[in-house]
């Protein structure tokens, strides 16, 4: 068994959703959960069949973000992966109807950060054991900090 650690590129300033799902019919009821999830929405999503005609299946109305989704699938080649591409919009306003899609099993990150998928390799194929996703904390935040992350989240509309 061999373990290798596949870097996810992306632009900076967009985001990803990185899961596992099981079942052909995950590309077209995901494009429907996101084309439906918000008019500003710009996005590209990519699953990877594990059996039959083993293919990169893809969507999105961006063709840019799709075909991020397709690189990095096809560079993680691990079946039954599935990768959403947000060039415009964020994962906190799908994350839960992803989530709820009756074939994701799980979700290993939603982030902008920086992300290493960890695959290992057998006899039989790749599989993701899971990811990194950005860097170790350098501390604990203090009172003055708490209070930022509150001011933050009440400005940008997640708090009231």
């Amino acid at each position: 068994m061999e373990l290798s650690a596949v870097k996810l590129e992306f632009p900076e300033e967009w985001n990803i959703i990185f899961g596992q799902s099981h079942f052909i019919k995950t590309i077209e009821d995901l494009y429907e959960i996101l084309i439906t999830g918000s008019t500003e929405l710009k996005f590209g999503v990519a699953f990877a069949e594990a059996s039959q005609d083993r293919l990169i299946r893809h969507a999105g109305n961006d063709p840019e973000a799709e075909q991020v989704a397709i690189d990095n699938l096809q560079r993680v080649g691990a079946g039954h992966s599935f990768l959403i591409v947000l060039k415009a919009g964020y994962p906190i306003n799908i994350l839960n109807a992803v989530k709820d899609c009756s074939e994701v099993c799980r979700i290993f990150c939603a982030t902008a950060n920086q992300v290493e998928v960890i695959v290992t390799e057998t006899a039989l194929g790749r599989a993701v054991l899971g990811v990194v996703d950005g860097l170790p904390p350098l501390g604990v935040e203090n009172d003055e900090q708490i209070a930022a992350r509150k001011d933050f989240l009440r400005m940008i509309g997640y708090k009231c």
